[in-house]
């Protein structure tokens, strides 16, 4: 249920939220991802072996490939058993099962003074507010002294999002949105709107602000719409927000939204692998993902090599645990792993860490940002680090629009070092385009 409160300010969304993966829960059918051998008719192979073995064919996960495909059982199977059994039968060369991510929530910290800094600017033919550019993360990683210097947009690249979708109407958004895809419903888009109905929006009233007693922490600008206080919107604005900072580094490239999580948090790693295929085959130079596995998928890393061929730049978090670990996708090779970083440069408290899977660091505190319905946030956690990497990464692609992942991932190595747990250290725009300049 929806709180209020007159004490806070007006215009404030504080937001912590990231993504981590869980085993598959029971459910009406249980999913497999199987690949097939290369040298055989992957759609006759595929159906051979389920025709076989009483299972159902359910579509390809690799586009155009098709060679990596969802199947499904009943519930009540044992998966492990089956995974066992169909990664025996003639022709199949890999089987996992498709596990299911979820969103992780920790407390958000003090409100930013930048999310109060609500006076208008132009930014690159749309009015933001000031608060969204001049935030300390623009300064600490040098974004307008970047262009200022070398004069990047990101003009004429394009960086997938896959996420819960982005907002297609929001006014600093909508502009730069190329046509996307919603994989939790399979149709055209990648709305994060179309989670929404009228029974579960409300229009906050003018003289308060709500807080949302949810399972993250949020007070929303009481000029927005709000979703209502329900698990089933636990993550609601995620994608929108990491969309946004993508923009602030790199305001003149193309955003292609993939939504391959619902408003819950929830995404089915096949719904992921399509989006990484999808991103690839349809243009896009740039992968950011915002979210985190806690155990290694041979299909996830083989999409990762498929796009890192193709010269696409894959971005990821290291995830909000606090710990030295490994997690996937950023601790995948030809993936850039990013930890949080506080205005200090230092760890943030909250961030993963460790060479193995943090290759660079960026802001991730406060961090100011887009949010559904042309509203803005403050938000916390290395899902919103990691798009400054992104963003980058986008930067470097516009200075040479054949680049290769390797030399991209390289360039961005060249960064200010705060620490042993960091591999290459802070993002430093500035550094990274002046590395690529002389390799």
């Amino acid at each position: 249920m929806t709180r209020w409160s007159p004490v806070l300010p007006a215009s404030i969304l504080a937001v912590f939220l990231c993504a981590a993966v869980f085993p598959t829960s029971a459910a009406a059918d249980q999913r497999f991802i199987v690949r097939t051998d290369p040298a055989l008719d992957g759609p006759q192979t595929i159906k051979a072996v389920c025709g076989a073995i009483g299972c159902q064919v359910r579509y390809a996960i690799d586009g155009r490939l098709g060679k990596v495909f969802v199947v499904t059982t009943p519930d009540g199977v044992d998966p492990v058993a089956f995974v066992g059994l169909i990664a025996s039968m003639g022709g199949i060369r890999n089987a996992e099962i498709d596990g299911v991510a979820r969103t992780q929530t920790a407390e958000a910290g003090a409100v930013p003074p930048a999310l109060l800094d609500t006076e208008p600017i132009p930014y690159f033919g749309v009015t933001v507010r000031r608060g969204y550019v001049e935030q300390p993360a623009n300064t600490i990683i040098g974004i307008s002294s970047a262009y200022s210097r070398y004069k990047l947009t990101g003009q004429d690249i394009t960086v997938a999002v896959i996420d819960t979708g982005v907002d297609p109407e929001h006014p600093v958004l909508a502009g730069v949105l190329t046509p996307g895809y919603d994989f939790t419903r399979d149709t055209e888009g990648g709305s994060e709107l179309s989670d929404l109905n009228q029974s579960t929006i409300a229009v906050l009233d003018q003289s308060t602000i709500a807080v949302l007693d949810q399972s993250t922490i949020a007070v929303l600008d009481q000029s927005t719409i709000a979703v209502l206080d329900s698990p089933e919107y636990a993550a609601f604005g995620h994608g929108t927000m990491a969309a946004g900072i993508v923009h602030l580094v790199a305001p003149q490239a193309k955003i292609m939204p993939l939504k391959a999580f619902k408003a819950d948090g929830t995404g089915y790693t096949s719904d992921i692998l399509r989006a990484i295929y999808h991103a690839v085959d349809t243009g896009a130079k740039v992968i950011n993902m915002s979210f985190e596995f806690g155990t290694r998928s041979e299909e996830f890393q083989e999409a990762i090599a498929y796009a890192y061929a193709k010269r696409v730049i894959s971005v990821a978090s290291t995830g909000n645990d606090g710990q030295r670990v490994v997690v996937y996708p950023a601790g995948y090779k030809h993936v850039v792993g990013v930890a949080s970083t506080t205005n200090f440069d230092t760890i943030s408290a909250f961030s993963n860490f460790g060479p193995e899977v943090a290759y660079i660091g960026a802001p991730g505190e406060g961090i100011v940002t887009t949010y559904p319905f042309g509203g803005y946030a403050a938000v916390w956690g290395t899902s919103f680090s990691a798009p400054f990497g992104a963003g980058t990464a986008a930067l470097l692609a516009d200075q040479e629009n054949r680049i290769t992942a390797r030399r991209t991932v390289k360039a961005l190595g060249d960064a200010v070092w705060i620490s042993h747990d960091i591999k290459e250290g802070r993002l430093d725009i500035n550094a990274a385009i002046g590395a690529l300049n002389n390799d």
